[in-house]
């Protein structure tokens, strides 16, 4: 159930970064044609709309950098530490990471309640509501905060060193022709 649940939260987080990275090539696409074929019809916010979709899909995508070890990481350090270290190095990786995504989560807050209190807008003729920008901090640093404590459970509950360590174990898929990956197949 736990697993079905992880796909389906995979599914519509690649799906919504989908979603906005075409818009984003969308309205780009609109904005150059426009600027050099039809200038008198050109978009003037395109650029601002640009960076908006993409800092959307950043952020919700950092959740999936999270869930497949994508971040920053001592991978160096793991590959000097046997596996049973590892798993405590990681866990502790796990709780810094979590303190500073819950960080960014409250702090992301702040500035959308502050962007709310002042009814902040873009420069732009769009006069677009500034707190929707804002609201990626927060949103995208819960999805990471979700993935950090699954990941912390996992390391502390459920350690596989043959899975989940770095360095020590090399799938059979990738192990090169001719060579058993069991021990004491030589």
């Amino acid at each position: 159930m736990a697993a079905h649940a992880d796909s389906i939260w995979d599914r519509i987080e690649r799906t919504l970064v989908g979603i906005l990275g075409a818009l984003a090539m969308i309205v780009g696409i609109v904005q150059v044609t426009g600027r050099y074929f039809f200038p008198v019809h050109a978009i003037s916010w395109a650029e601002e709309v640009i960076v908006y979709l993409i800092i959307w899909g950043v952020m919700i995508i950092s959740s999936q950098l999270v869930r497949t070890d994508g971040h920053v990481r001592p991978d160096l350090v793991l590959r000097l530490v046997p596996p049973a270290g590892q798993r405590w190095l990681e866990a502790f990786n796990c709780v810094v990471a979590l303190v500073f995504s819950v960080g960014m989560v409250w702090y992301g807050w702040e500035i959308v309640d502050t962007s709310l209190l002042l009814d902040d807008r873009s420069p732009s003729g769009l006069q677009f509501p500034m707190w929707i920008y804002y609201a990626a901090l927060p949103v995208g640093s819960a999805l990471m905060t979700m993935r950090y404590l699954i990941r912390l459970y996992r390391y502390l509950f459920h350690f596989d060193p043959r899975t989940m360590a770095v360095g020590h174990y090399i799938p059979d898929h990738e192990m090169p022709l001719g060579i058993d990956p069991r021990p004491g197949t030589e």
